[in-house]
């Protein structure tokens, strides 16, 4: 029987030892959260088996530790580790997003039976909270393991039998690169879309409709500024290096760009949108990146009495659930003025299906 430990009950905590729980009915779940409430709804919910009253309390009585909390609690917990007398040995994983300073606490553990091995589920929705937890969440996403030390081969291989039902794609890499490549496609992103809300939002002043015309593409390229603050400012400067380094070379192609278009260089502006064009074109479309997937489909309807109704009813007759509708205003390049939202890229796929069956001009946003 695996006796797991969660600390946090949050979106990804909650939804990993959700589908530890489903998939392994013999495994035995403790929980540990700040919030009362979220204990609560984690027992009724059979999320948990037990809750416990401390740390060192859930510590000892599992055999896996899930630390599932903001990256600065969560090396609170590795520092705690230090201070527990640990005789049998112990997986210990994290969830965090951000992995060079949580690797740097976790390589000073003495302990031989504490065994760390970072972790990274890269997987996430723009609902937050254990009400939003999801068995499913990390299908087709990459998993990323990070070993504290060499050696850790077989806790490495009972960690992910633990979590093979998620169905992710395991991937072991180094502290540096994983900080190096989830900043530039995670977190460095997240700074540019706030930059741009925030260029929208002082020219409103001055232009009062401009937010009626930032309802369509201006909405979705920036839809992670809408992202939980609190938790991007602990990753933002938990990975501030490569953030300041990224601004850098960000402010510096800028400036280029700015002098091609000062200098009326057309040719190099569209060579520099062409192999943008390219690249782009060229990324994975099915796997789960580094950010939260939006699985949208774009319906075209006549904007009359009960149009609404018929495509939600069709999509409700093949359980199929919409998490999100949008009537479209602005919609440039794009078919369809209506959008719906769908849980996972099955549900998506399926719903385009049964619209079209029923004639409807249904198109993917790629």
């Amino acid at each position: 029987m695996s006796r797991v430990f969660i600390v946090g009950l949050g979106l990804i905590g909650a939804s990993l030892v959700k589908n530890i729980k489903f998939n392994q009915p013999n495994s035995y779940i403790y929980g540990l959260d700040l919030n009362a409430e979220t204990i609560e709804r984690a027992l009724k919910y059979n999320i948990i088996d037990e809750s416990v009253d401390s740390f060192e309390e859930g510590v000892q009585k599992a055999d896996v530790v899930i630390l599932g909390t903001p990256i600065h609690i969560t090396i609170d917990y590795i520092n705690q580790l230090q201070t527990i007398p640990v005789t049998t040995e112990k997986i210990v994983t994290d969830v965090s997003s951000v992995k060079g300073s949580i690797m740097k606490v976790a390589k000073q553990i003495e302990n031989p039976n504490i065994k760390f091995i970072g972790g990274h589920p890269m997987a996430g929705s723009h609902k937050q909270g254990i009400e939003a937890a999801k068995s499913h969440l990390f299908e087709n996403a990459y998993y990323i393991l990070i070993p504290a030390r060499d050696g850790f081969e077989s806790q490495i291989a009972i960690l992910k039998e633990l979590l093979k039902n998620t169905k992710s794609y395991f991937v072991e890499l180094t502290e540096k690169e994983h900080d190096k490549m989830t900043g530039i496609v995670s977190h460095f992103p997240h700074l540019i879309a706030s930059s741009l809300v925030h260029q929208a939002r002082n020219w409103q002043d001055e232009y009062p409709f401009l937010p009626q015309l930032a309802a369509g593409g201006f909405r979705d390229i920036t839809r992670i500024a809408s992202s939980n603050p609190d938790l991007w400012q602990d990753i933002l400067f938990q990975n501030k290096t490569e953030m300041v380094q990224f601004l850098d070379e960000w402010i510096e192609e800028m400036d280029k760009v700015k002098g091609l278009l000062e200098t009326d260089q057309r040719g190099d502006v569209r060579e520099y949108l062409d192999r943008a064009k390219i690249y782009r074109d060229g990324l994975p479309k099915k796997k789960k990146g580094a950010l939260p997937n939006f699985y949208d489909i774009y319906v075209d309807i006549f904007d009359q009495p009960g149009e609404l109704y018929k495509v939600i009813k069709r999509l409700a007759e093949y359980e199929l659930n919409i998490t999100n509708i949008q009537i479209l205003e602005i919609r440039e390049n794009m078919t369809g003025v209506l959008r719906l939202t769908m849980q996972t890229e099955e549900e998506q796929l399926a719903a385009m299906k049964v619209l079209e069956s029923h004639q409807y001009e249904v198109s993917l946003e790629e």
